[in-house]
């Protein structure tokens, strides 16, 4: 029966670990990319487009078109006519009513229309090119902005985890220090007061480890948000904050920023190019445009219902020659307005590398202050846990009090705060600098 029951907790619990997934900080990246939904959208958006072209060359190829009509005319139209027409000897201003028609008529036919030559359809054409490049590479910006967003809350979990070990840690240190401070006030070497006041600590220590668990839990289901990934459904972290890694951010180069690198730049750039084509296609509208039309049918006209006679077959071919000749300016107004807009974003391109480089200083001087502060943080949390440790063996050898034993843990904690604050400033710099040099995802 005790195999059974520990081979049924077995089952369970790999049940459990199989359920729940890691992720490498690359891994959320490349999940993310693929299932958030600001990326599926984009990615619809992409079809949609290429759906748009294809509905421009349609509207240059051959377009078919059937009719059918069968009318009752109830009341038939009148008209009067002058009697002098059918006889010379009518009275003057005397009138013949006619009826023109039958009260049963009908048509019936096919027609084409085909388009030979037109220079703004040629223009679209040639857009088609340029207008699908915008769709990639606004699937690339999304990405980028979602790799942002994932990388940041990957970091800020991370941090939140390795902060949560650390206090358990020193909950295990002060523990310790209790279960020796209790074992010394049952001998009478030490006061109550000491033992209350290491409980107190650890009190102190659990409630912070109860709010960075629960800041656990918030920066997880803001990972699981970023990465498009179910949020009732529990990941873990591959990663763990190495030593090495944060050495290898003191090495980086600080380099200026080639705007090209950046995708907001190449799209900036690929917009102006539909711009010189929207230009274009505005000016080769005075250019003539010739179409082709054909029409083949049949009519019917009868006193009667009878729809199966009296069918008389018709057909013509035209070739349509349209010649712009006036347009009261529209052109030239559409055509500078256009070039207005070119001027509107050549500002903004110079606007957007001057931002480039605003990012990247910034980017820069942020990690190089922060991996300063980091270093400072990281020797004063060294310092601190140094002067816990002789705080506590002065403590047990009678020559220290308890209270500095509480003052040094709580400089310790806070120590432990500002390190892993620091830490977090430095990450976040380096996704900023890895964004401003367009190194977020290589496409």
């Amino acid at each position: 029966m005790k195999k059974l029951l520990f081979g049924i907790l077995g089952l369970s619990t790999l049940f459990q670990a199989q359920g729940q997934q890691a992720f490498s900080l690359e891994e959320a990246v490349d999940y993310a990319i693929v299932n958030h939904t600001n990326v599926k959208n984009a990615l619809v958006k992409r079809q949609d487009s290429e759906l748009e072209i294809k509905e421009i060359k349609t509207t240059g190829l051959p377009q078919i078109n059937g009719q059918f009509q069968y009318t009752y005319n109830a009341i038939v139209p009148t008209q009067l006519l002058d009697a002098k027409n059918f006889d010379p000897t009518a009275a003057e201003g005397e009138v013949v009513k006619f009826k023109f028609g039958v009260p049963w008529s009908g048509q019936a036919g096919l027609s084409i229309n085909q388009l030979i030559f037109d220079a703004t359809w040629l223009v679209g054409l040639r857009a088609a090119e340029t207008y699908r490049q915008l769709a990639d590479q606004q699937i690339v910006q999304t990405k980028v902005t979602v790799a942002e967003n994932v990388t940041k809350a990957y970091y800020s979990a991370l941090v939140a985890q390795e902060r949560a070990e650390l206090l358990k840690l020193n909950i295990s240190q002060i523990d310790t220090l209790r279960y020796n401070t209790g074992e010394m006030f049952k001998q009478g070497f030490v006061e109550k007061l000491d033992l209350d006041r290491l409980s107190v600590q650890k009190n102190n220590l659990e409630a912070e480890l109860s709010k960075v668990n629960n800041l656990i839990s918030l920066t997880y289901q803001l990972l699981k948000f970023q990465m498009g990934f179910d949020v009732n459904q529990p990941i873990s972290l591959k990663d763990k904050l190495e030593d090495q890694e944060l050495k290898a951010l003191s090495s980086v180069a600080y380099t200026d920023v080639n705007p090209e690198d950046r995708i907001e730049y190449q799209t900036l750039k690929t917009n102006r190019e539909l711009l010189n084509l929207n230009v274009e296609r505005y000016q080769k509208g005075a250019l003539p445009n010739i179409a082709f039309s054909g029409s083949l049918g049949a009519g019917h006209s009868n006193t009667v219902f009878n729809p199966f006679e009296k069918w008389f077959g018709s057909s013509a071919l035209s070739l349509i020659v349209n010649i712009p000749i006036y347009d009261s300016g529209l052109r030239e107004i559409q055509v500078e307005r256009q070039r207005l807009n070119i001027i509107q974003l050549d500002n903004s391109a110079e606007m957007l590398r001057n931002s480039f480089k605003l990012e990247n200083d910034q980017a820069a001087v942020s990690l190089k202050n922060g991996l300063e502060t980091l270093e400072v943080q990281k020797r004063n949390m060294d310092l601190a846990e140094e002067i816990l440790r002789v705080t506590k063996i002065k403590y047990q050898q009678g020559v220290g009090s308890n209270l500095e034993v509480v003052n040094a843990e709580n400089d310790n904690r806070q120590a432990q705060t500002n390190y892993f604050a620091a830490l977090y400033d430095v990450l976040v710099a380096k996704v900023d600098l890895d964004k401003a040099h367009g190194k977020l995802i290589i496409e």
